[in-house]
């Protein structure tokens, strides 16, 4: 009965992790940013967090954080004390909020245009890692979106700072990179 059950275990795990699996869009994800996301995107390479981090300890590859800040709520009350949540991330990486939305307004695309210019020095083959959390599409948008506007050499990292910190890499605090538009 035991091997029955085996054999019907292994039969029946390739299917579900088939059926578990997310077409690559052709455009944009616009909402329900937190989901399983594909295991493809054209044009870039797909990391995971072993081989991101044998680009980080070269030091050739830029990393780019695309985890959205919350903005500050509107209309607290007077006195209260706002604190932005902390994010720690892979170290040497500009965190670049919010650019990873299925839509952003032109001054939040200056930005991000801005934050890959600074990490590659204007060299549209210089590879750039992104990244963000585990099942989250805003690095797969910003991914794909830095693959349409010309970079060549553009690494995704699904399972973002979720898996790297999983395997024990190290982790340290980041701020978000200066110049950073208002929230959609």
């Amino acid at each position: 009965m035991k091997q029955v059950l085996a054999l019907a275990t292994l039969l029946i795990l390739p299917l579900a992790s088939l059926a578990q699996s997310v077409p690559e869009p052709l455009s944009y994800r616009m909402d329900h940013y937190r989901a399983p996301v594909p295991g493809t995107l054209s044009g870039g390479i797909v990391v995971g967090p072993e081989e991101a981090y044998d680009l980080w300890q070269t030091g050739k590859a830029a990393f780019i954080d695309v985890l959205p800040q919350p903005p500050k709520p509107a209309n607290l009350p007077e006195g209260t004390i706002w604190r932005d949540k902390p994010r720690k991330s892979i170290p040497g990486a500009i965190w670049l909020p919010n650019v990873g939305y299925g839509a952003i307004a032109d001054v939040t695309a200056d930005y991000f245009r801005a934050g890959l210019d600074k990490v590659t020095q204007g060299d549209m083959g210089h590879p750039v890692v992104l990244f963000c959390l585990e099942e989250c599409w805003m690095s797969w948008n910003a991914a794909k979106r830095a693959i349409e506007w010309g970079h060549t050499s553009v690494y995704w990292l699904p399972e973002g700072t979720d898996g790297w910190q999983l395997w024990g890499y190290p982790m340290e605090r980041v701020k978000p990179e200066t110049g950073q538009p208002q929230t959609q």
